[in-house]
Order: C-alpha cells, then structure tokens, then sequence
C-alpha cells in the first residue's frame, strides 16, 4: 500500500435540466465522505459559467482508502443514478503528490 497522499480531481457534467438535481446528489456524498478513513479533504465546487458543471478535489492517505470509498453504500447509491443526471460517467484523475 502505497504512503504518498492521492489526489482525486473528479467532473461531473450535468444534463440540461438536471443540474439542480446532480448538484444535489453530489452534495449528499460530502458528509459521509468527509467521515470515512483516509480521507484527507473531499471538496466539491461548481463552475461559475457552467452551474452544470461540477468538480470533486479529494485528497486521500492511500489508495486502499480511495478504494473503500468508492465501494461505500453513498457512492454505490450515485452510480446508477448517474445515467439520468449527467452526461456520461464523470471524469476521474489521481494524482500523486511529490513535492
């Protein structure tokens, strides 16, 4: 298991019409989230010239901890949500802090 902190940069892009609904769903993940082992930071944000478009910055201990929290009853509960809230799966990247 690897030590180096894990970034998690995630986008989401809502359906027209739906935004309301997505920014909801997304904001129900924070709580939870924030309470889960590893877990360093779990931000979401909203982009001012796209409010349907969304972006998660975590930042996690290991791995093992990202990989729990994407096997949690919160997220488990988004996934089939998500084909008729957003446009597709989200973009996901990790990121590995050096420096």
């Amino acid at each position: 298991m690897s030590t180096k902190t894990l970034t998690v940069v995630a986008t989401f892009q809502a359906k027209p019409g739906k935004e309301a609904e997505l920014k909801a769903a997304l904001i129900n993940l924070v709580a939870p989230t924030r309470k889960e082992a590893g877990c360093l930071n779990y931000d979401l944000h909203r982009l001012p010239a796209d409010p349907g478009k969304f972006l998660f910055h975590e930042n996690w201990t290991s791995k093992a901890h990202l990989d729990a929290h994407l096997q949690s009853p919160h997220i488990k509960t988004l996934l089939p949500r998500l084909g008729d809230l957003a446009m597709g799966l989200p973009e996901i990247n990790l990121w590995e802090k050096i420096a």
